[in-house]
C-alpha cells in the first residue's frame, strides 16, 4: 500500500505542477501547444506499448465501431479539457483551473446520481449543496459564472464518466484518443506551417525540446496514477486527489501572484467545506464497514 499511496502522491503532485510547465510555452499559441501534446503523447505512448508489446488490443478495437466512437467522444472532451487548462495557466487563471479540479469530485457525484441513477446519501447532498453555494458566491463576486473552473469540471467529469465503462486500461485508452486525434493536430501544424505560423519551428531549440517533452510529461503521471489506483482504497485515492488541485491554488497564489482576495476566499472556503463533508463521510463510512467486518 505505501507504494501505491507513492505512485498515486506523485501522480496528483505532477498534475499540480503543469502550471510551471505550461508557462513556460507561453510565448507558444494554447492551439498549437494543444496540437504537440496530441502528437508527442501518441509517439510516447507507441514507444511504450512497442517496449511492453501490447499491441493485441488495437486489432480488436478497429473491428468494434462502437468502441471506437465512444473513444472518439472522449477524446473530443480531453482535448477540449487540454485545452481550456492550457488557456487558463497562460492567461494568469491558475486560480480558476485549480477550482476547477476542486469541483470535479462533487461534479462526479452529480454525474453518478443524473445519469448512472446512483442515490446519494445525505451527508453527500449536503457537499453538492455546499459546492453550489461556493460556485453560486463566486459567480456574485465576480460577476460572471466561474465559466474556466465549471468547464474544466465539466469536461473531466463527463470524460471519466466515458472511461469509467470504456474497453480498454489507461495506457492503451489514452493511446487510442491521441491516435483518433492525430490526423487533427498533424493537419492544423500542416496549415500553420504553410501560413509561415507554425510556433515550434521557429522557437529555439530548449522551447522545442519542451513541447517534445509534451508525451513523457502527459504519459507518466498517468501511469504513476493507474500503478498507485490498483494498489490503494479508493477512500485514499479519493483524499490523495486534492494535492493536485492544491499545489494549482498555491502556485497560483504565491508564485505567478493571482488575485486571491477574502470574497474569493470566502467562495473557496464553502467548495472546501463540501469536499471535507463529502471526503470524512466516505472515510468513515469505510471505517465502519472494516469495524462490522471484525
Amino acid at each position: 500500500m505505501n507504494i501505491g499511496m507513492l505512485y498515486a502522491a506523485a501522480a496528483y503532485a505532477a498534475w499540480g505542477l503543469f502550471p510551471v510547465y505550461f508557462k513556460a510555452l507561453q510565448s507558444i499559441a494554447p492551439t498549437e501547444i494543444l496540437m504537440h501534446r496530441m502528437l508527442w503523447s501518441l509517439l510516447f505512448l507507441a514507444m511504450v506499448i512497442a517496449w511492453r508489446r501490447q499491441w493485441a488490443w488495437l486489432g480488436d478495437v478497429v473491428r468494434r465501431p462502437k468502441v471506437l466512437a465512444g473513444f472518439a467522444a472522449s477524446a473530443v472532451l480531453l482535448s477540449s479539457n487540454w485545452f481550456i487548462y492550457i488557456w487558463a495557466v497562460n492567461n494568469d487563471r491558475v486560480v480558476d483551473a485549480s477550482l476547477g479540479y476542486f469541483i470535479n469530485p462533487l461534479f462526479n457525484v452529480l454525474l453518478g446520481f443524473l445519469i448512472l441513477r446512483e442515490r446519494l446519501r445525505p451527508v453527500q447532498w449536503t457537499a453538492v449543496a455546499l459546492a453550489a453555494a461556493g460556485v453560486a458566491w463566486l459567480t456574485w463576486q465576480g460577476g460572471q459564472l466561474p465559466w474556466v473552473a465549471l468547464t474544466l469540471a465539466v469536461t473531466f467529469g463527463l470524460y471519466g464518466l466515458l472511461r469509467k465503462t470504456a474497453a480498454l486500461g489507461a495506457l492503451e485508452g489514452l493511446a487510442l484518443e491521441t491516435l483518433l486525434l492525430f490526423p487533427l493536430a498533424l493537419a492544423y501544424l500542416a496549415v500553420l506551417t504553410l501560413q509561415g505560423k507554425n510556433g515550434f519551428a521557429s522557437a529555439p531549440l530548449s522551447l522545442q525540446l519542451l513541447l517534445a517533452a509534451a508525451g513523457p510529461i502527459t504519459a507518466i503521471p498517468l501511469l504513476l496514477f493507474a500503478a498507485g489506483a490498483r494498489r490503494i482504497p479508493l477512500s485514499v485515492l479519493g483524499l490523495l486527489q486534492y494535492i493536485g488541485p492544491t499545489l494549482q491554488l498555491l502556485l497560483g497564489v504565491w508564485l505567478y501572484h493571482e488575485p486571491f482576495g477574502g470574497g474569493r476566499m470566502f467562495g473557496f472556503a464553502l467548495i472546501w467545506g463540501a469536499l471535507a463533508v463529502y471526503s470524512l463521510e466516505g472515510v468513515w463510512r469505510v471505517w465502519r464497514g472494516k469495524q462490522r467486518a471484525a
